[in-house]
């Protein structure tokens, strides 16, 4: 038994998709497939069921799990512990981004972080909310930002602000928005995102509970892109309740009046890494800069 297949275990039980766990461990599915068979035949029981769509736990799964995650936690603090036996705060922390790095405070958190301990190599990776949030939960990522309509369970997080987005148009489009009701809405040509990122996932929800989904026409990642094209006329787009403020009192966007998305913003980390030093230092910082209380205990 070694620590790579409980990890897959791990994984593939919290995200219910072989496909998935391969990609959030940067494994191909065979291989996922592969460990997860090796450590089955290792323990004699299986550990999953195949179904339509994904997998599921077996009984002997659904046992054996919460011993899995505490391996894993466990060799989270031994490694956590060896770096503290260093005397100083050091290594590696990489912090996901989900969205631009202004609306995160992101200057200020990784400002003070490098102040505080010169010897902490800092990185910051970009992607979509949910891929982050895989990462996180596979441990490939120790810690992220994230967009969602609540955080994740499968990860330990801290919430920091409820973040609110509007349906906006052009202004040359202000009478036929106004006046549009769901279903003529959603046949309008649309600005969207990627299929795992957070916009992406709140405005489909949102079209969903209408039983309905969105027309989209062209597919951008990048906020400041999105709202130039939206400002132009090529669609309609989710955006941020500020922005959407900003560009209507401008003049430059109409705000459709029937919706307002709300969505939780929230710093996030893996429980395996509840103990690295690294991990404890960021938390610090995000709590300083979002001016709240200090963890207990």
């Amino acid at each position: 038994m070694e620590i790579y297949q409980l990890r897959a275990f791990v994984t593939a039980a919290r995200l219910g998709n072989l496909t998935r766990t391969a990609e959030a461990l940067h494994l191909t599915q065979p291989a996922i497939t592969g460990q997860i068979k090796a450590l089955e035949e290792g323990l004699g029981v299986t550990l999953f069921e195949r179904r339509p769509g994904g997998i599921s736990l077996t009984r002997s799964g659904e046992l054996l799990l919460p011993e899995a995650e505490q391996v894993l936690n466990a060799a989270g603090r031994l490694q956590g512990r060896a770096r503290e036996l260093q005397g100083q705060v050091a290594g590696h922390l990489v912090v996901g981004i989900p969205t631009d790095p202004e609306s995160l405070r992101l200057g200020s958190t990784l400002a003070w972080l490098a102040e505080q301990f010169p010897l902490l190599e800092i990185k910051t990776r970009q992607g979509p909310a949910e891929e982050l949030r895989d990462m996180v939960v596979s441990g490939l990522l120790p810690t992220a930002f994230y967009i969602g309509t609540q955080l994740p369970r499968e990860v330990v997080g801290v919430a920091l602000q409820t973040l609110h987005y509007r349906i906006v148009g052009a202004v040359r489009e202000r009478q036929a928005l106004l006046a549009a009701d769901w279903r003529e809405l959603a046949e309008m040509p649309w600005i969207g995102a990627a299929p795992r990122h957070h916009l992406h996932v709140l405005l489909h929800a949102l079209f969903a509970r209408q039983g309905l989904a969105p027309r989209h026409v062209i597919e951008s990642d990048e906020p400041s892109l999105a709202l130039s094209l939206a400002r132009s006329g090529a669609g309609l787009t989710l955006l941020r309740e500020d922005q959407a403020m900003r560009g209507s009192e401008a003049g430059e966007l109409v705000i459709w009046p029937h919706a307002r998305v709300s969505a939780d913003l929230g710093f996030v980390h893996s429980r395996a890494a509840e103990h690295d030093p690294a991990v404890v230092a960021a938390l610090s910082a995000v709590r300083r800069v979002w001016h709240l209380p200090a963890a207990r205990g």
